[in-house]
């Protein structure tokens, strides 16, 4: 499994990021960026496999998987850079799989 990154919907200052629905709009905007991923709350909606928008308590995060960086690296660096922009919080993780 490759590594992947959390980008929080938290400012470094601990501000809650606007709009609302910017993990969403990132994530649709990568979803032509490596295999779609469906079958989530959203279903309707079709994401990458490797850049997809979670929830972790009320907050608004996107997963950003590594895997991306060998696939399409200008594409990795676009959301790394997205979040440094904007000063969000970024932290190394491992998601886990949904329950079934």
């Amino acid at each position: 499994m490759s590594k992947q990154l959390f980008i929080l919907g938290l400012t470094n200052k601990g501000k809650v990021f606007r709009p609302s629905d910017w993990s969403e709009r990132l994530c649709g905007v990568m979803r032509c960026f490596g295999p779609s991923e469906t079958g989530t709350a959203h279903s309707h909606l079709a994401y990458s496999r490797y850049v997809r928008p979670i929830m972790i308590g009320d907050m608004k995060c996107v997963v950003l998987d590594e895997a991306l960086r060998e696939t399409e690296p200008l594409a990795y660096n676009f959301v790394l850079s997205f979040a440094k922009d904007n000063d969000l919080q970024v932290s190394e993780a491992c998601a886990l799989p949904d329950p079934k």
